[in-house]
């Protein structure tokens, strides 16, 4: 059961009610003065009004905008597979120990795939197929490679999956076809919107745990945590969903470039290639937060509840 706190300390009779301030909420113990939640959510519309009215020429294209970023990291992956092919060939083959003919099959599949469903996803065409192979993608890497049970590896590519689930559910605005589930009746599919934008809003934040779990602190990164976590919390329960997706999308496009600047480093420097990936992978999940600022947090949200009640 929840917490109810000791209600016997505490009066609740109607006939006292003209005593209580009415700005002010009485959870329990706790007192929460609502004019500074009428002045956060006054200050949050201003923000989005402001970006609204600043970002109409830009505002058509930000869907593409954001699949683009999303599959960036596909891209990226794919070209390192063939500028690195001989690299790649013999790490899988001397070091996983897989057969010659089946590293040349996976690494041919991978770079074809990615490179397809990359582009399909970005044109919105077949985005159910695409979102599905670039899923599978990133599992069987992970398997291949053996990286699932890297912390790093498994939380940024939760937040990618996140992000494949958000474009998913931002093409079914424009879809009016339905989805047959396997098992179930068939359901349209702006009702299965809803539970897709949930699980995307879930995953794509669960970058910020891999932060916090990072040894390497310093000030950018202790502001990337704090921020990004409040901000996460708001994305995931849906309240004031655009506003902290905007401030997350600015707050790791600043991050971003500032830690993760691997054009500075010499093709011959080891850490080029990491923070490569790492620069690809964030930008991903920007793409991801971008899709939220267009589509909403959807109907499991309180955002959408406040509508109501």
């Amino acid at each position: 059961m929840s917490y109810r706190g000791k209600i016997n300390n505490y009066n609740f009779n109607q006939n006292n009610s003209n005593n209580v301030n009415s700005n002010k909420m009485h959870l329990g113990p706790v007192v929460i003065d609502k004019s500074y939640i009428e002045k956060f959510e006054n200050f949050t519309e201003v923000v989005e009004s402001t970006i609204d009215n600043y970002s109409g020429p830009v505002k058509p294209y930000v869907p593409a905008i954001g699949r683009f970023l999303i599959v960036a990291t596909f891209y990226e992956d794919a070209t390192r597979i063939v500028t690195q092919w001989k690299d790649q060939v013999f790490y899988l083959w001397n070091y996983r120990h897989m057969w010659y003919w089946l590293v040349v099959v996976f690494l041919f599949t991978n770079v074809i795939v990615m490179s397809s469903a990359a582009t399909m996803l970005i044109l919105r065409k077949k985005t159910d197929v695409a979102c599905i192979a670039l899923c599978l993608i990133v599992f069987f890497q992970g398997l291949v490679y053996g990286l699932w049970f890297d912390s790093a590896f498994l939380l940024r590519n939760l937040s990618v999956l996140g992000g494949l689930l958000l474009a998913f559910a931002d093409s079914l605005v424009r879809d009016k076809r339905a989805l047959l589930m396997p098992g179930l009746p068939m359901i349209e599919r702006k009702d299965n919107k809803k539970y897709i934008l949930l699980a995307g809003r879930v995953l794509v934040i669960v970058l910020f745990a891999g932060f916090a779990f990072n040894s390497n602190w310093s000030l950018m990164r202790f502001l990337v945590v704090f921020i990004g976590f409040t901000s996460s919390i708001s994305i995931v329960v849906g309240y004031k969903t655009k506003f902290a997706a905007i401030v997350l999308v600015f707050l790791l496009a600043v991050y971003n470039t500032s830690v993760n600047h691997y054009w500075t480093y010499s093709n011959r420097d080891p850490r080029r290639d990491f923070l490569k990936y790492e620069f690809f992978q964030t930008l991903s999940i920007v793409g991801g937060l971008l899709v939220v600022t267009n589509t909403g947090a959807g109907e499991l949200s309180l955002d959408e509840k406040k509508k109501i009640y």
